[in-house]
C-alpha cells in the first residue's frame, strides 16, 4: 500500500472503513484458490487432529472454552 492510499484510508469514516474492509476480504475469498497452506500449518492440523482422535475425551465444549478464557482476561 502507498502512502498516499493509506492517508486516502485513514480519512475515510469508520462505517467507510468497515466497507473498504468487507469488499477486500469479498475479493480475498473470489480468490482463495491462490492462497497456499503452508506445510507447517498443515503438520500442525495433522498433529492436533491425530491427537483428538487418540483422546477424544480430552476436548471442552465451545462454553468451556469462553469460560476458561474469561477467567483469564
Amino acid at each position: 500500500m502507498t502512502a498516499t492510499l493509506a492517508k486516502e484510508v485513514r480519512k475515510l469514516s469508520v462505517a467507510e472503513k468497515i466497507r473498504l474492509v468487507e469488499d477486500l476480504w469479498d475479493d480475498v475469498a473470489a480468490k482463495g484458490d491462490e492462497l497456499r497452506v503452508p506445510a507447517s500449518h498443515k503438520r500442525l492440523l495433522d498433529a492436533r487432529l491425530a491427537a483428538h482422535l487418540k483422546s477424544p475425551g480430552s476436548a471442552i465444549t465451545l462454553e468451556e472454552f469462553r469460560r476458561r478464557l474469561a477467567g483469564r482476561l
